[in-house]
């Protein structure tokens, strides 16, 4: 078991995720110069491709959803975490952050992943084949989380502001954990085959074409290793995110990008592992991973955030502009189409990268 242990770790996927966080423990805290600002920018690229294999490794034991689904929970979990960290380092500047990285994680996932997936998935073999039931009933708890969450608290009147008030927090705190954890329960016991790859017949596969799976013993080691990358991709975003909100400023953009940037490293590893479970043709695997990324990021964000503001001084700004409040209509009513044939041609991989390209312009020049 020690041997077997060692030679993980000397494999550039086990050794990069601990000198990732040696490095983390190394430089925390600390006003990193520019050589150092590089060098965790390499580190932080490669424990996001260690992360993904672990997390491949892992899906492969244990098989869709549940694969798919503990690459979500994952980094949605430590990405609550550096958010509620960066909000208690920020003050009142940080009252939209948890409102921003939010939005910019539906966007990029419901229009980025999805988009880019379903591209990739339609142009390998003409039409992208997904089930329209599980991935309609992952659409409809994320556009119901979004509205509660994101939208209704620019039309509550007990608070001035896009502010809930605190029986309203609660509630939605509530209601997103309760609609996240039916949603688990369906993905995962009750309708699992609704979440399995399908083939261009309809029938569904519930095997791995590739390798045999690997040994419980290997499964358990990449589990480990990737609890240390993901701890590291975002510990070590965390470190440059001062250089990026320097960089930012300095370009003159708003305030909101940085919340994109941070949606964006810390979903980056979720978009390699659908990218490639797309070229796999396992487009519902791919759907899975950016709907299921988008639900636990507000599924889990907003009771967390809930909770913080307990303690944390400032306020809590939940709801949306006008022109995000219109791209997230667009994103959901898009999606329904998208999602009702089961079905999808590049042309609907084109329109959802048009959003949220459309959503990364409008955010850089508002």
């Amino acid at each position: 078991m020690i041997a077997r242990l060692r030679a993980a770790l000397l494999h550039w996927t086990g050794a990069v995720p601990v000198l990732a966080v040696v490095l983390l423990a190394l430089t925390w805290g600390a006003t990193l110069p520019v050589a150092l600002v590089v060098l965790v920018s390499c580190f932080l690229a490669a424990a996001v491709l260690a992360a993904v294999h672990h997390a491949e490794v892992i899906a492969h034991r244990v098989g869709e959803p549940f694969g798919s689904l503990v690459l979500a929970v994952a980094v949605t979990i430590i990405e609550v975490a550096l958010i509620v960290t960066l909000m208690a380092d920020g003050g009142d500047k940080a009252a939209s952050l948890a409102r921003d990285t939010v939005f910019a994680a539906v966007m990029i996932t419901c229009n980025g992943i999805v988009g880019l997936c379903l591209l990739v998935g339609a142009l390998k073999r003409g039409v992208a084949v997904f089930n329209s039931e599980g991935t309609g009933a992952a659409l409809a708890t994320v556009a119901t989380l979004s509205g509660l969450s994101l939208v209704l608290p620019n039309f509550t009147t007990t608070t001035p502001g896009p502010r809930f008030s605190t029986p309203q927090l609660v509630f939605a705190a509530i209601a997103a954990l309760v609609l996240y954890g039916m949603f688990v329960t369906t993905q995962t016991l009750r309708h699992r085959d609704y979440f399995l790859p399908v083939t261009s017949s309809g029938e569904v596969i519930d095997t791995e074409d590739h390798a045999r799976p690997p040994s419980r013993r290997a499964a358990l080691t990449s589990l480990g290793l990737l609890a240390l990358a993901l701890i590291a991709v975002v510990g070590l975003a965390k470190g440059v995110s001062p250089a990026v909100e320097s960089g930012v400023a300095a370009a003159g953009l708003p305030a909101s990008v940085v919340g994109i940037v941070i949606a964006l490293l810390v979903l980056l590893p979720e978009t390699i592992a659908a990218v490639r479970a797309a070229r796999r043709d396992r487009v519902q695997t791919s759907l899975n991973l950016g709907l299921g990324s988008a639900m636990a990021s507000i599924g889990l964000t907003i009771p967390a955030v809930a909770v913080a503001s307990v303690w944390l001084a400032g306020p809590l700004y939940l709801g949306l502009g006008a022109t995000h409040m219109v791209l997230l209509a667009l994103t959901i009513m898009v999606g329904t189409l998208t999602v009702i044939p089961g079905r999808a041609t590049p042309l609907q991989g084109g329109v959802h990268l048009a959003l949220l390209a459309a959503y990364i312009v409008l955010a850089v020049s508002p």
